[in-house]
């Protein structure tokens, strides 16, 4: 049987101020509350289908992680305690369990920040073609899925839902931000990546690659969004890395394939996910939570 999943949030005297296409969020004075639901996309569609856990796996890797990377940058999570929370009705608080953050409010910096360590995804497909990811030239002679000699960054404009997020040059990212804040913005997500290659490698996992959201909050750089989540990162297990192809990973990979073996379009209308799919990638965020934070979710 299928775990039920929440796919839409309503809470008391309360409306969304904002949907993604995982989370929603409302607005509380300087504060905003990040509800993690269980819609999962694919192709920039969000699916009929919710997977079970989904948004608590999401956020309580996100806690993990904000408080693991806190003496590198200062992050937006005030507290995932919802009886902390501030307007909630009692009534609300089932709803909000496991899956929910209230945070600062920050003007958010409008680059994705993305870190590579490894050749793998749209950077593989573009290194086939031009021996270049993001314009930038690579080694001739590498393989899908080889370690890259030196970590990259490849920043993107952040797209709004639907919108597909555009990769961009440094230094188109310097004329829109500024070079000093870019130089910040490329040495503090090297600096989170390495930190967290260490816990990963110590827990049998390899992080690939991963991309970070930042806000400033009273001219102070803060880490906000996710970090390090199967939904913003890539993870592969250590113990089955073989470079020469594609790696099993703890991403939507599951969903990815099963649309493609029924031969979807990737337009509308949007086909329904079988169980069997469903559950083994539901299984999948699991498994990653338990792998990085090192117990099983609550």
């Amino acid at each position: 049987m299928i775990q039920d999943t929440i796919t839409e949030t309503s809470l008391t005297n309360l409306n969304p101020t904002h949907q993604g296409k995982v989370r929603d969020l409302y607005e509380l004075g300087d504060k905003l509350l990040i509800v993690s639901t269980d819609r999962i996309s694919a192709y920039d569609f969000v699916l009929p289908n919710g997977i079970p856990y989904k948004g608590q796996v999401l956020t309580g890797i996100s806690e993990f992680w904000f408080d693991y990377t806190e003496p590198i940058v200062k992050n937006h999570m005030i507290t995932t305690n919802e009886a902390e929370y501030p307007e909630i009705q009692q009534s609300d608080i089932p709803l909000l369990e496991g899956r929910s953050m209230l945070v600062q409010r920050a003007n958010r910096i409008d680059i994705e920040c993305v870190v590579r360590g490894y050749i793998a995804g749209s950077a593989w497909k573009e290194y086939q073609t031009d021996g270049t990811v993001c314009g930038e030239k690579l080694p001739e002679g590498l393989v899908e899925s080889d370690q890259l000699p030196e970590l990259i960054f490849t920043p993107a404009t952040k797209a709004e839902q639907g919108d597909h997020d555009e990769n961009i040059s440094i230094q188109r990212m310097k004329d829109e931000i500024g070079s000093q804040l870019t130089d910040r913005l490329i040495e503090t997500s090297f600096e989170l990546f390495r930190s967290a290659s260490v816990h990963a490698d110590s827990v049998g996992l390899i992080l690939c690659d991963t991309k970070f959201e930042f806000g400033l909050v009273n001219e102070e750089l803060v880490l906000i969004d996710e970090i390090f989540t199967p939904d913003s990162s890539r993870f592969w297990p250590k113990d089955l890395y073989n470079p020469g192809g594609p790696q099993p990973s703890f991403d939507k990979q599951f969903v990815r394939d099963y649309l493609m073996e029924i031969g979807w379009n990737k337009q509308p209308p949007v086909p329904q996910l079988s169980d069997e799919v469903v559950r083994k990638t539901s299984e999948k965020y699991l498994e990653a939570y338990h792998l990085i934070v090192g117990s099983e979710l609550a």
